[in-house]
């Protein structure tokens, strides 16, 4: 029961930081109106949500030689 209110909090919290950074919009586009003797209508929103593209680039990085010698071992010269 725990776990689960973790992960509702979580969840809203992601929902809330979306919304204030703009990520996030949501607009409601329809009120709720109670139910009578029939019917009823839910309300209705509209939500825009960012978009995030990814793309690939291939480069050549040059990596460093790193030795890693023992203590008391004889330092070999380098190439």
């Amino acid at each position: 029961m725990r776990a689960l209110l973790v992960l509702v909090g979580i969840a809203a919290l992601v929902i809330l930081a979306g919304m204030a950074t703009g990520f996030i919009n949501i607009d409601q586009t329809q009120t709720a109106q109670l139910p009578r003797i029939e019917g009823g209508q839910a309300p209705e929103f509209k939500a825009d949500v960012g978009k995030i593209d990814l793309g690939i680039e291939k480069k050549v990085i040059e990596v460093p030689k790193v030795e890693v010698q023992k203590p008391g071992a004889e330092p070999t010269p380098a190439q």
